[in-house]
């Protein structure tokens, strides 16, 4: 068994959590510490690439190489030292400590345990390979450690590129939503793929395409590579069955009524171009198992909010409006979100999720949510407002 660590934004972690179990994978006992923005889960070796490919809500995926105690920095480089690094390197592969971070512990300096690591993880390889200088020609492998209550996690990077970047997304747009945002509020509505779904301010189609993906069982990975593939452990026909039986998965015959909309025609013209992407990718994997069916679009229009009519009688109505970040101006903002009350007269019976970090949200909207939560992706705060 491997002890693996899955990131995600803070807030999310139970529902990253219920990801992992789903996948038939137990969480360790480490979890239930509810360490923000963290979970700690026990794989098997396909865990190893299966969660980076599989998981919709996680950033990264890491494998633990090392952990132990260490309230000075001898027993610290001592720690770091007696990990079998040559089992996790190619003989020129270029390790970098990328960060570290330090939680009640007597080790206090960063940049002193990232610079420790750094010479202990080489020492180590260069006496094993019995090398003065590692040419480091290959691929970087990043390392993060964490020092927490005077003890050491050492972990080694699986996945390269954060998750959230699956690979159809080539422009953003203004302050865009992570795809792995968008997976978690979805996860968080609860939603169903037979429910209705419009985002009328879709900017880049993020919430749409991630709705798309989980309607359809897409795997959401299928589209990249992870770093795991430039360890010397990575097992390459294995990986390739995995996402033969994930590509298998796919569903063509589900009935999707998932749309977007925004007033700007930049951002709709993005989507669709994404939403191409998207579909491309999954016509591909869909084609190395020999089948030429193909997923429905998500349809993108230009509209304003303000002239959107439920089409349906019920339905789910999720989106990322504008804040003052991307506004330019807090007060723009709180104009919008005013209007923006006229959509629970013209969507009265939906169900409704927007996700902002202005604190004045609720006053401005005029409406106030029987259901909040913090979330904290990157450095910015925010908060969902679920009403049902």
């Amino acid at each position: 068994m491997y002890n693996l660590v899955a990131l995600c934004a803070v807030g999310a972690e139970k529902i990253l959590g219920n990801e992992i179990k789903h996948l038939g994978y137990k969480l360790a006992a480490s979890s239930a510490e509810k360490v923000p923005g963290r979970v700690a889960f026990l794989g098997d070796s396909d865990s190893l690439f299966l969660a980076n490919l599989c998981l919709r809500t996680a950033d990264r995926v890491f494998l633990e190489v090392t952990e132990f105690p260490a309230d000075n920095f001898d027993l610290l480089f001592d720690g770091i030292y007696a990990a079998p690094w040559q089992n996790y390197f190619k003989k020129d592969s270029r390790v970098v400590v990328d960060k570290v971070r330090v939680y009640k512990s007597r080790l206090e300096s960063e940049h002193t345990i990232q610079a420790m690591a750094q010479k202990a993880i080489y020492k180590k390889l260069g006496e094993v390979w019995r090398m003065n200088v590692l040419p480091e020609t290959g691929a970087q492998s990043d390392v993060r450690i964490y020092v927490e209550n005077d003890r050491v996690q050492v972990l080694l990077d699986l996945s390269g590129q954060p998750l959230h970047k699956r690979g159809y997304r080539t422009q953003g747009g203004l302050a865009p939503m992570r795809e792995t945002m968008a997976a978690i509020l979805l996860q968080m509505m609860l939603w169903r793929r037979k429910t209705p779904l419009h985002d009328p301010f879709c900017g880049s189609g993020t919430i749409p395409i991630e709705a798309l993906f989980y309607a359809c069982d897409v795997a959401p990975g299928l589209g990249r590579n992870f770093a795991i593939e430039n360890l010397p452990f990575f097992n390459k026909k294995r990986a390739e069955e995995l996402r033969r039986i994930e590509a298998e998965k796919i569903r063509t015959d589900v009935e999707i009524r998932i749309t977007g909309s925004d007033i700007d025609e930049g951002a709709i013209e993005n989507a669709k171009q994404n939403v191409e992407r998207a579909c491309v990718m999954v016509g591909r994997a869909l084609q190395s198992i020999g089948s030429d069916a193909k997923i429905k679009r998500v349809d993108f229009v230009r509209a304003d909010f303000k002239d959107l009519i439920a089409p349906y009688p019920q339905g789910l109505l999720l989106s990322n409006p504008p804040y003052g970040e991307r506004l330019g101006d807090s007060a723009q903002a709180e104009i919008l979100y005013k209007e923006m009350s006229c959509l629970f007269e013209n969507f009265p019976n939906w169900q409704m999720g927007f996700i902002t970090s202005h604190r004045e949200f609720q006053k401005c909207l005029g409406h106030y949510a029987p259901l909040l939560k913090s979330l904290k992706a990157g450095k910015l705060n925010t908060t969902f407002y679920v009403f049902n």
